[in-house]
């Protein structure tokens, strides 16, 4: 949107009215010309802004990628850690128990095939 310059009445008064117009032309071509360069760069900034912000967002992605590929990983094999210890602690458990039960069962039998009540 331009603006338009103003002279005085004086200033048209010495200069005459076709001078002063074609001053205020001129002010209103140069102001154009500097809005749309500072346009153009502020368009040029925006898109170079753009780029970085897209560029951090990508490596910025990247890294949490790899930090929940790694805590996945670290869970996981926790996980396994956790289940193999829990299984060989339980077939420990199962033979202990067994085993007492075999023990006990044969000495009940024992003692009943000898006669001992």
């Amino acid at each position: 949107m331009p603006i338009t310059a103003k002279l005085s009445r004086r200033f048209y008064e010495q200069s005459g009215d076709e001078l002063a117009n074609e001053l205020v032309d001129w002010f209103n071509s140069v102001d154009a010309t500097y809005r749309s360069d500072l346009e153009r760069l502020n368009e040029l900034n925006f898109a170079r802004f753009d780029a970085k912000l897209e560029q951090r967002l990508a490596q910025m992605d990247a890294k949490w990628e790899l930090r929940f590929a790694q805590l996945d990983a670290s869970f996981e094999k926790r996980l396994v850690t956790g289940l193999a210890s829990l299984r060989s602690d339980l077939i420990r458990w199962m033979f202990a128990f067994w085993t007492g039960t075999l023990l006990a069962l044969a000495g009940f039998l024992y003692a009943m095939l000898r006669g001992r009540p």
